[in-house]
Formats: C-alpha cells, sequence, structure tokens
C-alpha cells in the first residue's frame, strides 16, 4: 500500500519545495487481537497533522501522518465481535482503553494509555505494526495514520456509521466535529441565550459557530483576520463576524457586559490572553487550539476569583466518540451543522505537500483526499 511517511521536522516552507511528506510502499499490515483494518475512503488535513511537520507537536519519526478520516473495515482481529466488515467507520484519534482514571469518570478524550500510545507511536493494543519493506518500524499518528491506503488500528478507533453518509462529509467527524462541537456542547456546555465568540475559523471554529448557532436564542460572533473565513463564519451561523481588531467592539454592541463563552480555536497565547478580556463576569474560555510548547499566556490572576471567570481546555471536544459522532451526524441530517461549508476540495494524495501550504496560509477549510486518482471533486469552502 501507499503511506505518506513524514521523515523529519520543520522543513523550510513552502512545503511544495522542501517536501515533507514522501509517498512510500509499504506491506499492509494484519490485524492483531483487538484491532481492525480499514480501506481508507476519505482522509482529511488538518491543522494537527500541521503541526507535527512544523515541530509544534513533536512526535516520533519516521511517522505515518494522517488522524481525521472514514473507510470500511476490511478485516477484523480475534476479539472483535461488534465491528463487522463492510462496516463503514469513522476514524478516531483517541483510542480509549475504558478503565484507566479518565476513562472510569466518563472522560475518554483524555484516556491515560491512549494518550501514552499516541505519544510513542504505537497502538492501544501492542507496538507499531507499520514497517518499510526492509523492516524499518514506521510510526503510526494517533493511532491511525490515514493518509494510506489502508490503516490498523484499535478497535476504539472506530466508529460504526450509517452507510448512506457520504465519505466527504464523514471524513469531518473524527476530529473537527468532535473537536469544535463538542468544546460548545460538552466542554463551555452553551446554554439557550448564551453568547459565544469564536477565534479562528478554520474547520475546528467553523465547527464551533455551527453548534453554538444551533442552540437556541445564542449570540455567536466570529473572528478571523480573513474576509474569506468571517464569510464562511455568516453562512454557518454566526450573527456577527470581523477581524481580531474587531472583537472588542463586536462583543460590546453584542452582549450585555461581555462574552459568556470565548472559544480559542487558533493556537495562540496572545489570542487566548485577548479572550480572557473579552469574557462576561462567569465567563469560559475554551482553549481549542494547539500553541507551540514555548508559548505561555500572562495575564490579570485576580480575574479569575475576582471575576469568576474560567480558563478550560478541550481536548478533542471533551467527546464520547461512540454517543457523539451518532448524535451530531443526526444534527447534520437535521441540517443544523451544515458541514458540507467547509469541504473545500478533494485531491489525490499525491497533492498533500502543496496541501500543507495552502492549510498554512488559510487558503483552505477541509481539503479531503482520496486514493483514487480520478477528477477532482470542487467543493464550497475556500
Amino acid at each position: 500500500m501507499r503511506a505518506a511517511v513524514l521523515r523529519a521536522a520543520d522543513l523550510p516552507v513552502p512545503y511544495a519545495g522542501s517536501n515533507p511528506l514522501s509517498l512510500e510502499t509499504v506491506p499492509v499490515p494484519e490485524p492483531r487481537a483487538g484491532e481492525v483494518l480499514v480501506r481508507i475512503a476519505r482522509a482529511s488535513l488538518c491543522h494537527s497533522d500541521l503541526s507535527v511537520i512544523n515541530g509544534s507537536r513533536v512526535r516520533p519519526l519516521p511517522m505515518a501522518l494522517g488522524h481525521e478520516a472514514t473507510g470500511v473495515v476490511e478485516r477484523v482481529g480475534d476479539g472483535v465481535s461488534d465491528v463487522r466488515t463492510g462496516d463503514h467507520v469513522v476514524l478516531v484519534f483517541v483510542p480509549a482503553c475504558g478503565s484507566c482514571r479518565a476513562c472510569s469518570s466518563g472522560r475518554p478524550a483524555l484516556c491515560y494509555r491512549g494518550a501514552e500510545a499516541n505519544g510513542s507511536g504505537d497502538l492501544l493494543h501492542g507496538p507499531a505494526l507499520l514497517r518499510t519493506v526492509d523492516g524499518e518500524r514506521i510510526n503510526h499518528h494517533l493511532g491511525v495514520s490515514a493518509f494510506a491506503e489502508y490503516a490498523v488500528v484499535a478497535r476504539e478507533s472506530v466508529v460504526v456509521i450509517d452507510d448512506d453518509v457520504p465519505f466527504d462529509i464523514a471524513a469531518m467527524f473524527g476530529c473537527a466535529a468532535l473537536t469544535g462541537i463538542g468544546a460548545v456542547l460538552n466542554t463551555a456546555a452553551v446554554t439557550e441565550g448564551q453568547s459565544v465568540v469564536v477565534f479562528g475559523l478554520g474547520a475546528v471554529g467553523l465547527m464551533s459557530v455551527m453548534a453554538a448557532a444551533q442552540v437556541t436564542g445564542t449570540t455567536v460572533i466570529a473572528i478571523d483576520p480573513l474576509p474569506s473565513k468571517q464569510e464562511l463564519g455568516l453562512r454557518c451561523g454566526a450573527q456577527h463576524a470581523g477581524s481580531p481588531d474587531d472583537a472588542a467592539d463586536l462583543v460590546r454592541q453584542s452582549t450585555d457586559g461581555g462574552a459568556d463563552v470565548v472559544i480559542e480555536a487558533v493556537g495562540s497565547a496572545r489570542v487566548m490572553e485577548a479572550g480572557l478580556q473579552l469574557l462576561a463576569r462567569g465567563g469560559a474560555l475554551v482553549s481549542v487550539g494547539l500553541p507551540h510548547p514555548d508559548q505561555e499566556i500572562s495575564t490579570q490572576a485576580l480575574q479569575f476569583a475576582g471575576m469568576g471567570r474560567r480558563l478550560l481546555g478541550s481536548y478533542m471536544g471533551d467527546a464520547v466518540p461512540e454517543r457523539d459522532i451518532p448524535a451530531y451526524l443526526d444534527l447534520w441530517r437535521q441540517g443544523l451543522l451544515p458541514v458540507e461549508l467547509l469541504h473545500t476540495d478533494t485531491r489525490p494524495l499525491a497533492d498533500l505537500n502543496e496541501s500543507l501550504d495552502a492549510l498554512a496560509e488559510g487558503r483552505v477549510v477541509r481539503r479531503i483526499f482520496t486514493l483514487d486518482e480520478g477528477p477532482v471533486t470542487v467543493g464550497t469552502a475556500s
């Protein structure tokens, strides 16, 4: 099979010139006990992929990248009885063990064993399976490695979905939807009539806009420096949109004393600091983006006890994937989550390196990849 492998991080931009990802031919691994083999139908390019390539998220190399995808089950390993050959599945980038401290408390997105396996490039049920034809180990990316024709993953890394969900839609539900929608509905638990500001209108931020907009009576403000993203924020349900320089005025004009919730989906310490200052008394800043590990925030400590403000981290939207992916797909079926607006286009996997530049420069929202080298499908987002 072909797989996109990263062998060196932090190469110079443009990536179309430095080519950090190479398509390599590697053997298709066999699923072990507790694992499934999935034929990848569609895989999406996400900022979390870019953060490995630019060195913001340090991962063991070489690594086969890609973590947001959908596909069809080809084979199952011993002990897997609730997933069958032919099932359509969404892949999930945190395989929850079900028994650690986080899983036992109802927070599988923070699974200790899943995080350990993801950090080491292994799978939940054993060491990495990917190898070159010469036997060199290739690490798995977040238990998925979806920029490939096939992926062996833990049973806990898949959620079975209805066969009639288009692959281009399903591909966005394993990361962008879980993270962005979950930040609003799970972490912030936005309620009727609240005001929500979303900084950063990539796929995750726009999913947050959609989720907030479907809560009755909310005021949603979408913030991004790019006018095209601001327009898309309005199409996704925001009542107001503007640049970061407009944010304070929009909050002042649209809320009674500040925002109830600010979603930070940029990955910037400076944006986090600015977002805290826009909160009402008792408001919450939800940190979704992944800043570089060297970034630190500096803010007035008194605002937390003195004003009751909260700073909340949200990893994978505090999601329970087996519960949330079907629920979010139901909202999509009802027309409440128009995620098709985020689909920029569908390209062959050979276009990955150029697409890294497009994502970093904000020229695409969700570019989806297919292993089929057929015609390109043009989407709606740009």
